[in-house]
């Protein structure tokens, strides 16, 4: 009997239950939409923000009082420790990372700044690179080199260019296999594998400094950075403050601008389904008076009206649920340029948030237990 009162309330109204659950499903669709758009803007930001480079370096300490009172110069670090402790990250937090050796040698009778680093890791560190002619996928590669599309220019060198390089009677003999385009200083210098550097200035197994590319919030790099520390006592471990102060800001007023927006539409939904049940509620004295001559509790009555709200709002929420997800996606595509994942845990969230909604506007109904029966029955 309950629920086949329960349908003929449905059906009894439903010019007015259609104007609640439009507003539902309005605002389920928003609600939602922006919900998955909040779960799923942390792996997007750090998606765009991996974009500006590496975001952690470790590098060697300074600031160690010489005895003249000056401050000591950094020294080349341990290649095997440095990396031993990199090694232990795990790999879904660590996007890129890549030793580094500077060295100035000589090519042709000028100064040019020579980056020993793994060659097969520089595109995960800074994806803005462009290249032109070929890559160099071995770390082993001794015998190939890339140039900075500046450093290219000012020694005429192009694709296949024989380069040798100098330092302090060390000779390099060197090969071009492409030519950076970094938009940086990285224009200015020329990239060789690791060993080729280390040879060049006869320091085997040591390196200037790492840079990690960190997948992840800002809390995450900050506890990889505290994990580094500890493991690294000897070394400096810094985050790039620009790039995570950045994310972590950006990333914090992104989401305060949507739990607004998702406070502001339950309001509005609220405040629309509080106007039909008041309406509602006019409509029905003399329904819930006839109800309650025939005996009919008024907790079974009430009962009776928060279970029809309640399938309102569950009904709204999961049709808007729907059209939400796809309101995600299109949102998407025009602010990241890549289809935002749809996540499913938003679907009861949302239900129970419009399930709320509704029940929070039913609260009109709460005057039909007031109604008097013989007030009814004698049409006052």
């Amino acid at each position: 009997m309950f629920w086949r009162l329960l349908w003929r309330l449905l059906r009894g109204s439903r010019g007015r239950l259609a104007v609640a659950l439009v507003a539902l499903i309005s605002g389920a669709a928003v609600i939602s939409a922006l919900l998955n758009l909040d779960f799923d803007i942390s792996r997007k930001l750090t998606q765009e923000f991996r974009a500006l480079g590496a975001n952690l370096v470790i590098s060697p300490s300074t600031g160690a009082q010489t005895p003249d009172g000056g401050v000591s110069a950094p020294t080349l670090m341990d290649q095997n420790a440095a990396l031993a402790e990199v090694a232990k990250i795990a790999s879904s937090d660590l996007v890129a990372a890549a030793p580094y050796l500077y060295v100035v040698a000589r090519a042709a009778g000028a100064p040019v700044v020579v980056a020993g680093t793994w060659l097969d890791q520089t595109q995960g560190l800074d994806p803005t690179w462009k290249l032109s002619g070929n890559g160099i996928a071995s770390r082993e590669d001794g015998t190939h080199c890339l140039v900075g599309q500046a450093a290219a220019r000012q020694f005429h060198l192009s694709p296949g260019s024989e380069l040798d390089l100098s330092y302090f009677g060390r000779t390099q003999q060197l090969t071009v296999a492409g030519v950076v385009d970094a938009g940086g200083a990285e224009d200015n210098q020329v990239f060789v594998n690791l060993p080729v550097a280390q040879a060049l200035v006869g320091a085997q197994n040591r390196i200037g400094l790492v840079q990690l590319s960190v997948g992840g919030s800002a809390a995450i790099v900050s506890r990889i950075t505290s994990k580094l520390q500890s493991g690294l006592p000897g070394y400096d471990v810094r985050p790039i403050r620009q790039v995570t102060e950045a994310e972590g800001a950006l990333l914090a007023r992104i989401r305060l601008l949507i739990i607004s927006m998702v406070l502001l539409i339950l309001v509005l939904s609220v405040l629309c389904v509080l106007a039909t049940m008041a309406s509602l509620a006019m409509e029905r004295r003399a329904d819930v008076g006839l109800m309650k001559a025939l005996g009919g509790s008024i907790s079974r009555i009430v009962s009776l009206f928060l279970a029809e709200v309640g399938v309102l709002g569950a009904a709204g929420g999961l049709i808007g649920c729907f059209a939400g997800m796809a309101l995600s996606i299109w949102m998407g595509h025009r602010v990241f340029g890549t289809s935002i994942s749809p996540r499913w845990e938003v679907f009861p969230l949302t239900i129970a948030l419009m399930v709320g909604v509704a029940l929070a506007g039913a609260l009109p109904l709460r005057r039909l237990g007031n109604i008097k029966p013989a007030v009814i029955l004698r049409g006052e």
